[in-house]
């Protein structure tokens, strides 16, 4: 059964994800934590599956706490989700970029919060590679990437095999690891071994981090072509 980690500094609302989620049927404990401090800690300790993640809290924003607890080399690495009032593109980009697996809205209805931690305890991705696309290319189109932060693992896309890269594109489209094996004709586990060895390779945290890496290094363009050995054509 999964371990759940709610962190919020506003305890109304932290307190309401924890009760709901209580009562879902098949989840493990639901744990809590008030600032992003008191994340890390629990990480560290305790060891969840998910975390569901505020971004402004005082003494530790949610992305800071994020980096530390997926910089834990914990195995396996806890899924982070971040929680926000707005959707704006630049916290769920930074989120994205950290290693975090998607991002969730503070005011969606309960039925889609539980979906949605559903999903992302199963997939490792809550966020379209569609629209992890829109967010690069609108990124790229505002400045040179040298002027950001480098992701995880720039530069190291000589140390993959060609196969690698090919498993890494096709992560970028959006095919799931069934469709990937599908694509090369190989197995399932096949893949997984593959998407493994390049993320280990590249310091990579999430699949959505591998698809925004994918894009900033060119593995795949924005514009929609595969570059290095991976393949080509619109996504």
């Amino acid at each position: 059964m999964a371990r759940i980690l709610v962190v919020d500094d506003q305890h109304l609302i932290r307190s309401g994800i924890v009760a709901l989620l209580r009562t879902v049927e098949g989840l493990g404990p639901v744990l809590e934590a008030a600032d992003g401090e008191e994340a890390v800690a629990a990480a560290r300790e305790h060891r969840p599956d998910l975390i569901l993640m505020d971004i402004s809290m005082p003494r530790l924003s949610g992305l800071a706490a994020a980096e530390r607890i997926l910089a834990l080399g914990l195995d396996p690495a806890p899924r982070i989700v971040v929680l926000t009032t707005f959707d704006e593109d630049e916290f769920v980009y930074a989120a994205l970029r950290a290693g975090c697996s998607g991002f969730l809205l503070k005011d969606m209805p309960p039925e889609q919060l539980i979906g949605a931690v559903r999903a992302t305890l199963s997939a490792d991705l809550l966020v379209a590679p569609a629209r992890i696309r829109r967010l690069v290319q609108k990124h790229v189109a505002d400045g040179p990437t040298h002027q950001r932060p480098a992701p995880p693992g720039t530069g190291a896309t000589s140390l993959l095999t060609g196969r690698e890269v090919e498993v890494l594109a096709l992560v970028a489209q959006g095919l799931a690891n069934e469709e990937i094996a599908e694509h090369l004709c190989v197995s399932d586990s096949t893949v997984k071994t593959h998407l493994h060895r390049l993320m280990a390779k590249l310091n990579l945290r999430s699949r959505a981090q591998a698809v925004v890496f994918a894009y900033e290094t060119g593995v795949v363009r924005v514009g929609g072509q595969g570059g290095g050995s991976g393949p080509e054509g619109p996504i």
